[in-house]
């Protein structure tokens, strides 16, 4: 985990995974919290595990981490956008609380697409990696000793 993109994707998982698992508690405890309401409770706390797997994998660089975490959170979250959306639409004035939910589910929809882009934009750097402290000297040419027939061709050094 190397790339900043993907340290930023990670903080807002967890940042991600903490609001729901407040969402979760508040709802257990009969609390307010901006009018946030788990979709399914039973759903959500399954979901929190999976997630903790899922950013394990991801700062693993493993994409099976990313698949799945799209596909949990698309599911989870993918219907809760299409009926508010409807319900948006089918109404002229809505309730805050609507909105709010809309907002969070757009946000548990739009940060799975970014970890999984991240992950498949990493493939190419994964592939060829560089690493700083060598590639200096063995890629670069001015560095490279011009030897001649003089040219002493041991390895060894002398004191």
């Amino acid at each position: 985990m190397k790339n900043f993109s993907t340290w930023i994707l990670v903080m807002f998982m967890a940042m991600f995974l903490i609001l729901r698992v407040i969402v979760a508690l508040a709802a257990q405890f009969k609390w307010d919290i901006a009018g946030l309401t788990p979709l399914n409770e039973q759903m959500e706390v399954i979901l929190l595990f999976v997630v903790l797997l899922c950013i394990i994998l991801v700062i693993k660089r493993k994409i099976v981490g990313g698949l799945l975490y799209l596909l949990a959170y698309g599911i989870y979250f993918g219907v809760d956008v299409a009926n508010n959306i409807q319900t948006i639409t089918g109404a002229i004035t809505g309730d805050v609380n609507i909105y709010m939910n809309l907002f969070v589910s757009m946000v548990g929809i739009i940060l799975p697409v970014a970890v999984m882009l991240d992950l498949i934009a990493d493939k190419n750097r994964k592939a060829h990696p560089k690493d700083k402290k060598t590639d200096w000297f063995y890629t670069n040419q001015k560095f490279d000793r011009e030897l001649d027939e003089r040219a002493d061709k041991n390895n060894y050094r002398t004191l």
